[in-house]
């Protein structure tokens, strides 16, 4: 396959991706709730997808290096969020 090809792929799969963390941050901010949220697990995965920021940069991979760096955003949002509402959950 021609490397545009390849890359179209990849920037229609980053595109996706991405996409499927914002039904669960408006989910949030609409309920002002995320104590189903593992934090855990969105700390692992902003771990991972900074480590894939990382691969992007240094293989120069640029549908890798810029739909992790949205993710990133996104999954940080989250964790903000997370520890926003779980505190304003804890005092009332």
């Amino acid at each position: 396959m021609e490397k545009i090809i390849i890359d179209f792929l990849g920037y229609i799969a980053a595109t996706i991706t991405t996409i499927a963390f914002l039904p669960q941050i408006i989910k949030t901010v609409k309920s002002k709730s995320a104590k189903d949220v593992s934090m855990g697990m969105f700390v692992l995965f902003t771990t991972g997808v900074f480590l894939w920021i990382v691969y992007g940069i240094l293989t120069s991979t640029y549908p890798v290096l810029i739909a992790n760096a949205v993710i990133f955003c996104l999954a940080l949002t989250q964790i903000i969020l997370k520890i926003k509402y779980d505190r304003e959950e804890g005092k009332k």
